[in-house]
């Protein structure tokens, strides 16, 4: 296994970690607040504590499927295309999913400067520059993500084509299925 391989799995591993951590802190915040209100006395924090979780969660989710090429795309369109075509039409689509990251990462940034001094209502010890902080982070990890799958993308534009997620996860073979549009159109 080379280097840059190694290194892709543990970055993707890394990802998956914090993923985990987040859900299982979110859950947390949600049980003991759902816990704290059936009681009686509820918490003033746990609600915002739970929507910026959620928020972090969703970011840093999106870099995980970033990484494990589970993002928006449509495969079927572009694998009926020739690899003469795909292989241009993939590497334009990834700068262009680059390009928005790489904006999104600077524009939150700066918001978070603007935030210098705002603390969170409920929990006025947390900066609300921390708060935010996950969308330039995750903007940067998402970046990674997609210079790092890169090679795979070129190769499979270059090849059979990309992989059908949505139709490998209703259980159904992309061939077979286009094999079964092929003879109805025939």
């Amino acid at each position: 296994m080379s280097t840059f391989t190694k290194f892709k799995n543990a970055y993707f591993s890394f990802l998956e970690g914090i993923v985990v951590i987040l859900v299982i802190a979110l859950a947390g915040v949600v049980t003991v607040g759902f816990v704290t209100r059936y009681l009686g006395f509820p918490l003033s924090w746990y609600d915002e504590l739970a929507a910026v979780l959620l928020a972090w969660v969703t970011y840093y989710g999106a870099a995980l499927a970033a990484a494990k090429g589970a993002h928006i795309t449509c495969p079927s369109v572009l694998n009926m295309c020739p690899p003469v075509i795909r292989v241009p039409v993939a590497l334009l689509a990834e700068a262009i999913t680059i390009g928005f990251f790489i904006f999104l990462g600077l524009a939150s940034y700066q918001v978070m400067l603007i935030l210098d001094g705002v603390n969170m209502v409920s929990l006025p010890a947390i900066s609300m520059q921390i708060t935010q902080s996950a969308i330039p982070v995750a903007s940067v990890l998402f970046i990674i993500a997609e210079l790092l799958r890169l090679p795979d993308v070129i190769k499979s534009a270059r090849g059979k084509g990309f992989i059908d997620h949505e139709l490998e996860e209703a259980g159904l073979d992309a061939d077979a299925v286009e094999a079964v549009s092929t003879q109805q159109r025939g």
